[in-house]
């Protein structure tokens, strides 16, 4: 076990803060253990997270409840259905004229929901890596509006749940600037 900081703290304070320090060590250390655990389920158990945890912000937690829940790749048509089975789009009520933007369904795994929630976060966050879900959110970001952030956040995770599940059904390598690769291919060709 490590040595305690108390010398950072002011000697008034230090005997409350002993017992404190002790109790976050130990639940740091059952942390790491359960940390360890998934690891190692995520490595020997279900090799498949592999695929999910190559997008940078996706760790073991997330992809072992993706494939979880999901429980097959084949379960869905096409891959755009899973942001919808997940909750992560829009409620519709549209009578007549007017089609008001309503907040997210929240049906399917809740769970597995704030998870990607959280993916899209670190994603758009100072430490996300660029890739087009990275540069699709900060289009959206830039939009602004109320709830421009929030609707951007969920968008990312809406897009990372199908891209997920089409590496999962494919089998592919994840590329994170595929499609402005792609982009850039066909203005050199067109030019």
């Amino acid at each position: 076990m490590h040595q305690l900081p108390l010398a950072e703290f002011p000697e008034a304070i230090r005997p409350a803060m002993a017992p404190l320090l002790l109790a976050l060590a130990a639940i740091t250390a059952q942390i790491q253990e359960c940390d360890r655990k998934i690891d190692a389920l995520c490595r020997d158990r279900y090799v498949e997270t592999a695929l999910p945890m190559q997008v940078h912000g996706v760790g073991p937690v997330t992809a072992l409840c993706f494939l979880l829940t999901l429980e097959t790749p084949d379960r869905f048509k096409k891959s755009r259905m899973v942001g919808t089975y997940l909750g992560l789009t829009p409620r519709q009520h549209s009578s007549g004229e007017r089609d008001p933007q309503l907040p997210i369904t929240k049906a399917g795994d809740r769970m597995l929901r704030s998870l990607l929630i959280q993916c899209a976060h670190y994603i758009l966050g100072p430490f996300g890596q660029d890739s087009d879900l990275r540069r699709f959110g900060k289009k959206l970001l830039e939009r602004g509006g109320k709830t421009g952030k929030k609707k951007a956040i969920t968008a990312v995770a809406r897009k990372l749940a199908v891209l997920l599940h089409r590496l999962w059904y494919t089998g592919e390598d994840y590329e994170a600037l595929r499609v402005t690769k792609r982009r850039e291919h066909l203005l050199q060709a067109c030019a």
